[in-house]
């Protein structure tokens, strides 16, 4: 007599149930192309890492509104490390192991370099959309990294041809006391003495510090035909563009990519008509206009810059996963390398990101723009590049 299904041992139908669940997970899995996301929550880089963040996500909506990667809808897997490079580190194991098929950093450009010893050992496929930090390519020799957020020397370096086109001669600069802003006065100053251009004052803005007047005053005596202001930090940055007006200076402010962030509109609200600054943005590009316009539908807000970088960093990684085929790190790594000509929503109306002669900075170098502050919306654009 065959035995009826209630005659198995109960432990053999244990092990044929494990065995199901054992086979069901990767056919499970197969069905999503798993892209996984180290963001900060709750850290110091939350401010820029939250917008970046959801641009990657209206991205991810976008494209599983279109029937997602190789036909696959895309699951976003999101991790915070708190801005700290330990945790960075332990989360994007924790996503390899969930299955990533493809990391993105939008968190603080340390922790981004930690994660990258991880990345670099599994070869997973790894990109930050949005860090500027020049180094963050060549530091860490990882084949699997990309940066297509505009490099620190690009954004100065495109201030500067602005200046140049100006044909400003001395010049004051005027920063804060920052680890950050330290470095970018430092690069800012380097910049100009190769240019040829005079720093007729150079002052510091404690962090902390309740007013900017006895650094501005010192900048007014100087008489320079234009102020950099060089600051990361929106509290000294506030408090120089208060002195700046009610001291009376009438040099015209050119400011770092600082600056360009949307948080400015609300806190220096009455400070800020005419103030000049670096930025990856032109809101009068068709393609940008189009994101706009669907993120404005989509959301209810108007998405900024820091949106547009995590946009655009999500559809290029779908564009290389596509490209490849595939979800084979080693088929992605090349098709991503591959890209050339890439148009995005961010940068001029000509730029276009590609990572051409092995480089893994894709963003482009002519890409930034000097846009003005009109009243205290963030306004047309003055110059395009470095040139």
């Amino acid at each position: 007599m065959k035995p009826r299904f209630f005659d198995f041992p109960r432990a053999l139908w244990a092990a044929a149930a494990l065995g199901v669940a054992i086979t069901a997970v990767p056919a499970f899995a197969q069905n999503t192309v798993k892209i996984g996301m180290i963001t900060d929550k709750v850290g110091v880089a939350k401010a820029y890492a939250e917008p970046v963040a959801a641009g990657v996500s209206f991205a991810v909506k976008e494209l599983n509104a279109k029937g997602g990667i190789l036909g696959k809808p895309i699951e976003l897997l999101v991790e915070d490390d708190q801005a700290k490079p330990d945790v960075s580190a332990t989360v994007a194991r924790k996503l390899i192991d969930a299955g990533a098929t493809f990391i993105l950093s939008v968190s603080l450009t340390p922790a981004t370099q930690q994660a990258q010893s991880v990345t670099k050992d599994s070869k997973t496929p790894h990109m930050t959309p949005s860090n500027s930090g020049d180094t963050l390519t060549t530091q860490v020799d990882n084949a699997n990294f990309w940066q297509t957020g505009p490099l620190a020397s690009t954004q100065i370096a495109t201030l500067l041809s602005y200046a140049a086109n100006k044909n400003y001669k001395r010049v004051a600069l005027i920063g804060e006391n920052s680890d950050l802003g330290q470095l970018t006065n430092k690069f800012f100053k380097a910049g100009l003495e190769k240019a040829g251009i005079q720093i007729v004052a150079e002052e510091i803005v404690a962090v902390g510090a309740t007013t900017a007047d006895p650094q501005m005053q010192k900048v007014r005596a100087a008489n320079p035909e234009a102020i950099f202001m060089t600051g990361i930090t929106t509290g000294p940055n506030l408090l120089i563009l208060k002195s700046y007006r009610q001291l009376g200076l009438k040099s015209p402010v050119l400011a770092n990519y600082n600056l360009s962030v949307p948080v400015y509109m609300t806190a220096a609200k009455g400070l800020l008509d005419g103030i000049t600054f670096v930025d990856a943005f032109d809101p009068s590009k068709p393609a940008t206009q189009r994101f706009i316009e669907a993120y404005k539908k989509d959301t209810g807000t108007e998405p900024y810059n820091l949106i547009g970088y995590g946009y655009d960093g999500m559809m290029m990684v779908a564009d290389a996963i596509t490209r490849a085929g595939s979800t084979d790190s080693e088929k992605i790594r090349v098709a991503m390398q591959a890209t050339r000509g890439y148009k995005g929503v961010m940068g001029s109306a000509d730029a276009a990101y590609g990572f051409a002669d092995g480089k893994r900075t894709g963003f482009d170098s002519n890409g930034m723009v000097v846009r003005v502050y009109e009243g205290d919306k963030q306004g047309r654009v003055l110059h395009v590049g470095m040139k």
